[in-house]
């Protein structure tokens, strides 16, 4: 069978290949309650990772469903950093992982078998990694090529973390730098140098599993993984959740090396123009700040960090913390106000 690259096989990758906000707003919209199931604790209500089902006073499961279309050509590099997206909603709810089932898709008769392994044995190796085995799954014939895992975890009802519970004056804390949008367009033009690439693997396959301690701190009030809204849109879902302001300092965003000049230079993915068209009207920016640097803010981040609302007191403990387990790009970037539900980047 001929070789082919992946990301030929499909219109879009990671998690730039999710809908706009708008859009699953009004898909949502009308929708059946959950809030008539009582042990339902977390629905679809203010957005959150994934959906949380209180069993006793003492267990609660935590479930997500993660899938997209290549970001990278590389088989493997595609497996690992699709199940770490997928584990992340996890860790974002401050839960334990505990099982994975694999979604895979297939355009048949255009991928080799042994390129599809490879993209199974990369998922199941950051499993291992987690410490969770993939117990099944699903397969079908698609016509582009796609890959995740729905992820089931456990934890107690007060380590719950929702994206609703930001308290004003809490600090906000970033634990993974910005770019990968603008990296994985360059990637698809040829532009992405070996270092650049390198770099967006290594973030990609960080698992956010600082999560899981993190839920143990009182002073960490909220969380939520930063994905394909981008960092704007998931603080404006942190805002609405929590009916407060939250202020972001852009000039104390972490980003990706090259990302600033990758941005300046055009390398601008098609979802950050949709993000901004989406929640744009709920976003006050500096009347200087110029396009491409908007265009970072609402970059779709596939396998991004975690934002943080905790207590200001214990912020920069914390930040010592999430560094020292490996989290080398944690930031303190602004904080929550009192307020109409917004965001304003100063």
């Amino acid at each position: 069978m001929p070789t082919v690259s992946l990301t030929s096989l499909a219109h879009g990758g990671g998690c730039g290949c999710k809908l706009a906000p708008s859009v699953l707003r009004n898909l949502l919209a009308g929708q059946l309650s959950t809030a008539s199931f009582q042990q339902l604790i977390v629905g679809t209500e203010t957005g959150d990772d994934a959906a949380v089902w209180q069993i006793d006073d003492h267990t609660c499961i935590v479930a997500t469903t993660d899938f997209f279309m290549p970001i990278v050509d590389d088989p493997a590099d595609f497996g690992r950093i699709a199940a770490t997206n997928a584990i992340s909603d996890i860790y974002a709810m401050g839960a334990k992982p505990i099982m994975a089932l694999a979604i895979l898709g297939i355009p048949l008769g255009k991928l080799a078998i042994e390129n599809v392994r490879a993209i199974l044995d990369g998922g199941a190796s950051v499993c291992a990694r987690a410490g969770i085995p993939v117990a099944g799954g699903h397969s079908i014939d698609s016509p582009e090529p796609i890959y995740g895992l729905s992820v089931i975890g456990t934890c107690r009802p007060d380590q719950v973390r929702r994206n609703r519970n930001a308290r004003s004056g809490d600090a906000l804390i970033l634990t993974k730098s910005i770019g990968i949008g603008v990296y994985s367009a360059a990637f698809k033009k040829g532009q992405l140098d070996d270092a650049g690439y390198a770099e967006m693997i290594a973030s990609t396959t960080l698992l956010n599993s600082i999560g899981m301690t993190l839920s143990e701190d009182p002073a960490v009030h909220s969380m939520t993984d930063v994905t394909g809204f981008g960092l704007l849109g998931h603080a404006l879902e942190m805002a609405n959740g929590s009916n407060l302001s939250l202020i972001i300092d852009s000039s104390r965003v972490p980003f990706l090396q090259a990302a600033e000049q990758l941005a300046m230079s055009g390398f601008i993915t098609g979802a950050s123009k949709r993000n901004w068209s989406s929640y744009g009207c709920s976003i006050n920016l500096p009347t200087t700040l110029p396009e491409w640097q908007r265009d970072l803010l609402t970059d779709p981040q596939t396998s991004g960090g975690l934002l943080i609302a905790c207590s200001p007191n214990s912020a920069e403990s914390l930040v010592a913390k999430i560094i020292s387990a490996g989290n080398s790009s944690t930031r303190m970037i602004g904080k929550v106000d009192d307020g109409r539900p917004e965001v304003n980047v100063i």
